[in-house]
């Protein structure tokens, strides 16, 4: 939380250490011919030989290869090794598994390590780390897990740490950064630089100032290139930007990367429900939100769940089977459908090799639809506003590809089969490749309506309905014009 220091510079709480990108002074060794290969990926032989060392329990040699390592690189190395691998790679390299090895882990493998490490290890890493990656660590404990290491951490971090795990997961109040600068509005541009001058405790890096009321409430910010180039005699007030993007507490990590890539943001200020001032969110820590959303609807689409190969294994078949159990249910209902037209397949066998064609191209012209609306929704780009103007839109483009796509299979089933057929299938290509495009689009839009997350369940439903509506165009048209 943000203190007030020297009576007028309000300096939110330090970093929990000093930044560890200087890495204790070693090297900056990512590229190297030894462990590297062109793509900056440690090279088989080089794990194996790590791998030979701790099969012969030579520690030091262990300990003398993964030296030189970036941290980031030492953790890529343990999220290579079995889990069991991992308790005896990390004890033989103890001192290095520091905070900034930590902190790269992925989610599940530093899960594994820090149920393996006594609570007093862990708290030791806990306060190594910037309070947002200490969040982080910590949130996916156990309740227990958490209060052992916590107790072991001092005071002034366990508030900050117990205050930020307080807010819902993926918010900005877990997210935030407490390391910000803020100052009073009566300030000069003079006294300001004199104080940031003099202050000992400042955050390690900053772009800009929060300019803040009597009530601690952010009242606007002064970009550091501004203040370097306004005369000391100014004041804040007459420099200052008073129109600012502010980001509740309690703000959706999704809907934060929106904004911060909407309005261009470097930084933001983050406010608690009464308005004060209580952290700042910056755009490095939202590219990393960027990325793991784009990632995690990509997943949802496909129903891989979290998509992780560091997910254990049970998770990873809780998450998948369910959606196979689910187009295990639609699929049975287009079944049934071309049990309905079983007597007309029975007399033209060549119904049977046709219809999985209308089927698979209007699911795939529905997913690509549906793919389109989901990242639309996600970027706040398709909204109440102009949803019918986007199905009129996918609509139109699902007619131009029907078309397109009905000649070619009408031309090639007359001249293969006849031109009956021909017709039939190409009508049959038209109607569901439409429907197709519709479903594509309403369905993500009616779960969005509802509440869900529409790249949770939207494939299994248009799937079933592409499927479904591709067998029933395709066959009824068949059975109603007589060629059977």
């Amino acid at each position: 939380m943000a203190s007030e220091r020297d009576e007028d510079l309000l300096v939110a709480d330090p970093p929990l250490a000093e930044d560890a990108a200087h890495h204790d002074g070693r090297p900056d060794d990512r590229i190297d011919d030894e462990r590297h290969d062109e793509e900056n990926r440690l090279k088989p032989e080089f794990v194996r030989k790590i791998r030979n060392a701790l099969d012969a329990e030579e520690n030091e040699a262990v300990h003398d290869l993964i030296e030189p390592l970036h941290p980031a690189d030492i953790a890529d190395l343990v999220e290579l090794f079995e889990r069991d691998e991992r308790d005896q790679l990390a004890a033989a390299a103890a001192e290095l598994m520091s905070a900034d090895v930590i902190a790269e882990l992925n989610d599940h493998v530093r899960e594994d390590m820090m149920e393996a490490l006594p609570a007093d290890a862990v708290a030791a890493i806990v306060e190594e780390l910037e309070m947002d990656d200490a969040v982080q660590l910590l949130e996916d404990l156990d309740e227990d897990d958490q209060q052992a290491i916590l107790a072991e951490v001092e005071p002034e971090d366990r508030a900050a740490i117990e205050s930020a795990l307080s807010y819902p997961e993926e918010t900005a109040g877990r997210l935030m950064n407490r390391n910000f600068v803020a100052v009073p509005e009566h300030l000069t541009v003079g006294a300001l630089i004199d104080m940031l001058r003099d202050e000992g405790d400042l955050a390690n890096d900053f772009w800009e100032i929060f300019v803040v009321d009597h009530k601690h409430h952010p009242v606007g910010t002064c970009l550091l290139s501004w203040i370097l180039r306004t005369p000391r005699n100014i004041k804040l007030t007459d420099v200052m930007k008073r129109d600012q993007t502010l980001i509740p507490v309690t703000m959706d990590q999704e809907e934060l990367g929106l904004m911060f890539q909407k309005y261009g943001l470097i930084s933001a200020a983050v406010i608690d429900e009464s308005g004060r001032l209580v952290g700042q969110m910056t755009v490095d820590d939202v590219v990393h939100i960027i990325a793991e959303e784009a990632g995690e609807d990509v997943l949802l689409l496909s129903g891989a769940g979290e998509g992780d190969i560091n997910e254990p294994i049970r998770e990873a078949y809780g998450s998948r089977v369910r959606w196979l159990i689910a187009n295990l249910g639609t699929a049975v209902v287009g079944s049934a459908i071309i049990a309905m037209f079983g007597a007309a397949i029975e007399k033209l066998v060549a119904l049977a090799v046709l219809m999985p064609i209308v089927a698979s191209i209007g699911g795939n012209a529905g997913t690509q639809t549906m793919a389109v609306a989901v990242r639309a929704i996600a970027m706040n780009q398709l909204t109440r506003a102009n949803t019918w103007r986007i199905v009129g839109r996918e609509l139109r483009v699902a007619l131009l590809n029907g078309v397109t796509i009905a000649v070619l299979i009408g031309l090639a089933t007359a001249a293969i089969f006849t031109p009956e057929l021909g017709v039939v299938i190409a009508a049959a290509m038209v109607i569901n490749i439409i429907v197709s495009g519709m479903a594509g689009v309403l369905v993500p839009v009616t779960f969005e309506r509802l509440g869900q997350d529409p790249a949770v369940a939207s494939s299994v439903f248009v799937t079933m309905i592409t499927d479904s509506m591709g067998f029933f165009a395709f066959l009824g048209l068949a059975v109603a014009s007589g060629i059977v």
